[in-house]
């Protein structure tokens, strides 16, 4: 009778066995297709005393497989964002439509056709048409920027918000499978493992992340970014993403919080977004190499390019005869404050007039260090990157400049060509931070100051005439004019004109015993007095042992004697102007200096106005010392950085995505379904089924012969 039994309990055993065997070959040729299915396989254990024993449903997996292909799918998260989002940017700035570089080739070749003949008006409206074409080409490829940079924040939210949904589904199915596995069902909750895998590999397309077994044997999984920070934990707890904002509302920072439950306390961190890796790694790469530098370099060439026209054009006299101004207006700049910052305070900033070619594309945070009757009389600047890391000099140290004094009202120039005031009466605190942003939206907020072609000041304001009863051969090789600051007030910029048509003489200049230097006079071959225009004229000082005559004012000021008005040097460029001869002149020879009233047909500032184009006038970097390029190399230089950075990002993605199939392929090989094997199981446990089945009849043959034999 125990013999019978046995067989009964083999075949039953068997049948059992053989019947989940298929049940789970089954299951695995249905999911062929599911996507994060992992095959499963059913394995028992042999009875101690005869049969089948216990088995267990379990998945095939390659651990290392699986996480070199997480690695590899984040690397391809990465570079396919990256790739993506820089080639909109190369495509941009490489259409014809939009080139930068073509504007400025027509502005200055208009410049040069009117140069031809200074009194066309129709050839001078040309040239403020080439102008507002011109900044129509910068306004169209900042437009494009910000509103790349407002999508770049519309998808970084969207991201973090996936994100979030997924460290939520994973501490949710850690928890699930923490459950089930306290139950002791005896097999793996696949199901549920499955889809945490899927949830894992989701995330890590986002971001670079490390998955480890957790210490309990609940099966729980702890999940960190790569960088150290823990977003699930082995409870099934997790922190959670979220976006904050620095000074700048528009460049969103990364910050991890946690979610405990009461009374357990909350707490907030700063992530270091370099590290991040994943699309989200990428989207901020993105941001911080390409879109933010690129917003301040269009930024800085536009302010170079339109104070530098504007300056030349301040040297000029325009068509009515009068000192040249503004041809663009520059934006006022707005001071951001800090989050500790009420925003109640105001910090603006401008451009100073004539230092375009000192901007560069740094952010400055100004930070108030001491009060004078609550409003800043100090305080210390620091040069920043767009993604707000310290500006490095030549030594790799931090540009800073501590206890800059600033004065209580008024514009105060502090670094770069940059001025700022405290606008507010008071209410200012030591401490108080401001982010000035001088370059990133700039380009598309220059505007054109003038539509009247008779302003172009093409004309120089003075002229210098040969005495005609000079004995010598020398001849004017040279007009410089470097200032026609009208001040009769006579503040640090105040040059000799006085804005009435005439050069400044006693009783209008800073001295209050000669007039503006307007003559020169030689004594002899080395030797000159420089005197003023007054009747008679006075001198102003003599000069003596002259071995050259370049910049014969210049002279007189560093080496004449009697010395240089104290009034004249006190000012930063007094008179303004100078001039130098060739040849040699004799004893009695005199050159005067006079406003050029009737210069319509001088095109001499002009020409200096065409020949800005090849000038070096956009700063290299924060380093003084660098040698500034032009124009046009600042933008190729844009244009070319952009192309490399986007044929790189073509190529490592083309590279990851390679990487991604080899490490797919390995882990499918090992957990992927295979419907060739799958169907040769299916065959072997339909086998095995029926054979446990056949020796289920025969126990009941033998068992029905047997009680036959008793009757």
């Amino acid at each position: 009778m125990s013999t019978n039994i046995d067989l009964y309990n083999i075949a039953t055993g068997g049948i059992n066995a053989s019947n989940r065997l298929l049940a789970t070959t089954s299951n695995n040729i249905a999911n062929v297709n599911t996507d994060g299915y992992i095959r499963e396989r059913t394995v028992f254990t042999n009875d101690l005393n005869v049969g089948v024993g216990r088995g267990t449903t379990e998945r095939i997996i390659d651990k290392f497989a699986q996480n070199q292909m997480r690695r590899d799918i984040t690397s391809v998260g990465e570079w396919e964002m990256f790739s993506t989002k820089t080639s909109a940017i190369d495509a941009q700035l490489a259409n014809e439509a939009n080139s930068i570089s073509k504007g400025l080739n027509e502005f200055f070749a208009a410049v040069q056709t009117s140069a031809d003949d200074p009194t066309n008006l129709a050839s001078r409206d040309v040239v403020l048409s080439k102008a507002e074409s011109l900044l129509r080409r910068m306004t169209s490829v900042s437009d494009y920027m910000t509103y790349k940079e407002e999508e770049l924040n519309l998808e970084t939210e969207n991201i973090i918000t996936k994100a979030n949904n997924l460290i939520q589904t994973i501490g949710d199915l850690n928890e699930a499978i923490m459950v089930v596995n306290g139950n002791s069902t005896g097999s793996q909750p696949t199901a549920l493992l499955n889809e945490r895998d899927k949830a894992i590999n989701d995330l890590s397309e986002l971001m670079d992340i490390t998955v480890r077994e957790s210490g309990n044997a609940g099966g729980s999984v702890l999940v960190n970014l790569s960088s150290g920070e823990s977003l699930v934990l082995e409870d099934g707890s997790f922190n959670v993403l979220k976006v904050s904002n620095s000074a700048d509302l528009m460049r969103q920072q990364l910050q991890l919080s946690t979610n405990f439950s009461a009374p357990k306390n909350n707490t907030d961190l700063f992530i270091k977004e370099d590290q991040l890796g994943g699309a989200l790694g990428g989207l901020f790469r993105y941001r911080d190499e390409v879109l933010g530098p690129a917003q301040r370099d269009i930024g800085q060439l536009g302010v170079a390019f339109a104070e530098a026209v504007n300056q030349q054009n301040r040297l000029g006299l325009d068509l009515d005869y009068q000192l040249g101004a503004d041809i663009f207006t520059l934006p006022e700049l707005v001071g951001l404050p800090y989050p500790d910052t009420p925003d109640t305070l105001n910090l603006t900033g401008q451009f100073t007039p004539g230092k375009g070619n000192q901007i560069t594309d740094a952010d400055i945070r100004v930070t108030v260090t001491s009060l004078n009757l609550g409003v800043p009389d100090q305080v210390n600047i620091e040069l920043l990157n767009g993604d707000g890391t310290p500006k490095l000099d030549e030594n790799n140290q931090p540009v800073t400049y501590t206890g800059v004094a600033v004065a209580a009202t008024g514009f105060t120039e502090i670094v770069g060509g940059i001025e700022i005031d405290f606008q507010s009466a008071g209410g200012y605190a030591v401490g108080n931070e401001f982010l000035l942003q001088p370059t990133k939206y700039t380009a598309g907020d220059i505007t054109m100051a003038t539509t009247r072609p008779e302003d172009l000041a093409f004309a120089n304001p003075i002229r210098v005439e040969v005495n005609s009863n000079n004995l010598g051969d020398g001849a004017v090789s040279k007009t410089t004019v470097t200032n026609t600051t009208v001040d009769n007030s006579f503040g640090p910029y105040a040059s000799a004109f006085d804005g009435s048509g005439a050069i400044q003489g006693l009783g209008s200049s800073p001295s209050p015993t000669v007039g503006a230097p307007v003559q020169v006079r030689f004594t002899s071959e080395t030797s000159y007095d420089v005197l003023d225009g007054e009747n008679p004229p006075n001198v102003i000082t003599s000069v003596s042992g002259v071995t050259d005559y370049n910049n014969l004012l210049a002279q007189a000021e560093a080496s004449g004697v009697p010395a240089w008005p104290a009034q004249f040097s006190a000012l930063n460029d007094y008179p303004g102007y100078d001039f130098s001869i060739e040849g040699r002149p004799v004893a009695g020879d005199s050159f005067s200096v006079n406003y050029n009233a009737e210069g319509r047909f001088d095109n001499a500032n002009a020409l200096s106005l065409a020949g800005l184009q090849q000038q070096g006038l956009v700063q290299l970097s924060t380093n003084s010392n660098s040698e500034p390029r032009s124009l046009h190399e600042s933008y190729s230089t844009l244009v070319s950085r952009i192309g490399e950075k986007s044929a790189t990002a073509s190529v490592a993605l083309q590279a990851a995505e390679a990487m991604k199939v080899q490490s797919s392929d390995w882990f499918e090989s090992v957990s992927g379904v295979s419907l060739d094997e799958e169907a040769a199981n299916l065959v072997r446990y339909q086998q095995s089924y029926a054979a446990a089945a056949r020796i289920l009849g025969t126990a009941q043959e033998l068992f029905n012969t047997i009680l036959s034999a008793v009757r």
